[in-house]
């Protein structure tokens, strides 16, 4: 469900609602590397682990008490304390308790919840700590450690975030491309043109789609050959298709919501993927 403050008059913002990708409700079996869950199936998943995200038990809590929930809470007070101390003041007690503590716990889920708590705080620190993460072992952490750099600086850590374009996970790839997007727009156009032909359909579907905001003949003629190559999955064959009809300009204004080139320091505007499963 979207959420009413975060909704544009723009395309949907990948990084808020992933599963609203260009092509979703359109043969998304068909894609076939798209990880609908990072290790366990919702049927494999207890009713009170579902309940993880749900950090409405900690509201009114003093921050030590989320604190020593993270360090010494079972799998999901741990995951949920590491989410609702996002929304605590920036003070050393809570930043030493997201790195220390949750971007060291042996679940990945609350490493993942602890770094996009760490890029709603913002600042230098948590900065220090996302880089750190991209070198989790787990993909979906290092692609949230993605969306707390894009929340908190995209200009300063540009050139971390581009490395990220050569991880060897799609999701990675993919968030890397997007905040690249947002920040340089027209410039991304070499990268783009790359990923359409990555080895992830979900990595190319979001590179036709990107393209959109790209003018050129260069870039018209790579969107219908990909529109036109029976050999892709129908998804990625009708965003591409999609992509030709747009207006670049106007596509990049909506997708960025006019921060093309600015750092974006408003957080609730930088979300590649609030979830944890794509």
């Amino acid at each position: 469900m979207r959420d009413p403050e975060e909704a544009t008059d723009g395309p949907t913002d990948p990084r808020v609602h992933p599963e609203d990708s260009p092509g979703f409700g359109e043969d998304a079996a068909g894609l076939s590397d798209i990880e609908v869950s990072r290790d366990i199936t919702i049927g494999e998943a207890t009713p009170r682990e579902l309940q993880a995200t749900d950090v409405s038990p900690l509201i009114g809590e003093e921050t030590h008490t989320k604190i020593d929930a993270l360090d010494n809470g079972d799998i999901v007070e741990r995951r949920r304390a590491a989410l609702s101390l996002g929304e605590e003041p920036s003070s050393e007690p809570v930043f030493d308790a997201l790195i220390e503590i949750g971007l060291c716990d042996d679940d990945s889920d609350v490493r993942q919840f602890s770094v996009e708590s760490l890029g709603d705080l913002g600042g230098e620190r948590a900065g220090t700590a996302a880089v750190d993460t991209l070198t989790d072992p787990d993909p979906w952490v290092r692609s949230e450690a993605l969306i707390a750099l894009d929340k908190i600086d995209p200009q300063a850590y540009a050139t971390t975030i581009e490395s990220s374009l050569d991880d060897d996970h799609h999701a990675v790839r993919r968030n890397a491309a997007v905040s690249l997007f947002k920040l340089r727009g027209t410039d991304t156009k070499d990268t783009l043109l790359t990923q359409t032909r990555d080895e992830s359909e979900r990595v190319r579907e979001w590179a036709v789609h990107l393209l959109a905001g790209i003018p050129g003949e260069q870039v018209e003629t790579r969107l219908r050959e990909v529109a036109n190559d029976t050999s892709e999955p129908e998804v990625v064959r009708s965003t591409a298709a999609r992509s030709l009809e747009e207006d670049p300009g106007a596509f990049r204004r909506q997708f960025t919501g006019g921060t093309e080139g600015k750092a974006d320091t408003d957080a609730t505007k930088s979300r590649l993927n609030k979830q944890p499963d794509f």
